[in-house]
């Protein structure tokens, strides 16, 4: 069945991945108006230096890093720090929370041959688990939103004398608020809220966390060269990477850090994410056939909503109704195998799409569902 949704209900903009956000046409603009003379331009040039130092300016204002934090970047993305984090962060041990896909990479790669056997904490998903002290452990990692189900945890530091607080901020970095104090190493690669592409990950770095980077590339461990953490942050400090960076990601970046800061930065930002996910979880909570994924309220991501549907409804053939409709990338995460649908609140979604999404999502319904 092909159904057709009137315009009228149709959102401006249909892009609702949890992948690749939805850019801003305004982003695509500042880029076209600088691409001739930015891109191909070598990386240890002013041009691609001073939009580094830019970026990096803006990151600190955003997450307002207090005195001693640094924010350092990296070629490739959160795939990359993983392995980097194992080579060069974690001194014996790390215990590792576990409550979707991504918290499990972590773990995986911290399971190096070097490494002592990683502390793994699972929960099923679509709810969390929390850290707990243990001896041995000097890295205590979790991510801050758990981009496969949905699920958001707190940033919390973890009172361990001489343990560093590990964030994985991905999906969470710009669109919820926070406490930088409560963490020693935020690390993120910037297509989600932050707007941008990949091929580069960023961290919001605590004096703690660099003197560890520093400590263990002065030991004898061997250390990749494009793993380096250390080339890492000298690099950084010097407002380049180690190999050529990603022109383009950096400069849709650069240019929606100055939008948020522009309307009132981090809080502003977390104002807006929550105010579109809420229309969602007020929507499922109401309805007769969706109920939120995530059980627990308080769980619940303000940026990445997951709502399950009982067998009245092939969320499947909904999705691809939606699509069809110019609404896309609203299917689950593939290896959960959930009747539901996984729709993205990110910063540039606008809320009153938000809400014509959801007069969509009953159009179809009320045309389909049993």
């Amino acid at each position: 069945m092909e159904i057709e949704i009137p315009r009228e209900l149709l959102p401006v903009d249909g892009r609702f991945g949890c992948g690749p956000s939805k850019v801003r046409p305004a982003q695509i603009e500042a880029l076209a108006a600088v691409g001739s003379s930015l891109l191909g331009t070598s990386h240890r040039q002013a041009p691609v230096k001073n939009l580094v130092g830019s970026v990096r300016e803006r990151l600190a204002q955003l997450f307002r890093l207090p005195d001693g934090y640094e924010i350092l970047l990296g070629n490739g993305g959160s795939t990359a720090f993983w392995d980097a984090a194992a080579f060069g962060l974690i001194e014996r041990r790390s215990q590792n929370l576990v409550f979707g896909e991504f918290g499990g990479k972590f773990a995986t790669a911290a399971a190096a041959p070097w490494l002592e056997a990683p502390d793994v904490r699972k929960a099923e998903p679509g709810s969390r688990t929390d850290a707990e002290v243990v001896d041995g452990v000097d890295v205590y990692a979790w991510p801050h939103n758990e981009t496969s189900t949905g699920v958001s945890s707190p940033v919390s530091r973890v009172d361990a004398d001489g343990a560093l607080t590990v964030i994985d901020a991905t999906s969470a970095a710009g669109g919820i608020d926070f406490d930088i104090t409560q963490a020693d190493l935020y690390y993120f690669a910037p297509q989600k809220n932050l707007g941008s592409d990949g091929g580069l990950w960023f961290a919001a770095a605590s004096p703690a966390a660099i003197e560890r980077i520093e400590r263990i590339a002065a030991s004898d461990r061997y250390i990749p060269e494009f793993l380096s953490l250390k080339n890492a942050v000298d690099n950084s400090r010097l407002n380049q990477t180690l190999n050529t960076p990603a022109l383009t990601t950096l400069h849709l970046l650069d240019t929606q850090l100055g939008w948020m800061l522009d309307n009132g930065g981090l809080e502003w930002a977390a104002g807006r994410t929550a105010e579109s996910s809420g229309l969602l979880y007020d929507w499922a909570e109401a309805s007769k056939v969706a109920t939120p994924f995530v059980a627990e309220a308080a769980h619940r991501s303000p940026v990445v909503v997951t709502i399950d549907f009982d067998e009245r409804v092939d969320a499947a053939a909904l999705a691809k109704e939606l699509r069809a409709n110019g609404i896309v990338d609203t299917e689950p995460y593939r290896k959960l195998g959930r009747n539901q649908l996984r729709i993205a609140t990110f910063v540039s979604i606008e809320p009153d799409d938000v809400r014509r999404l959801i007069q969509s999502i009953d159009y179809v319904l009320e045309r389909t569902a049993g």
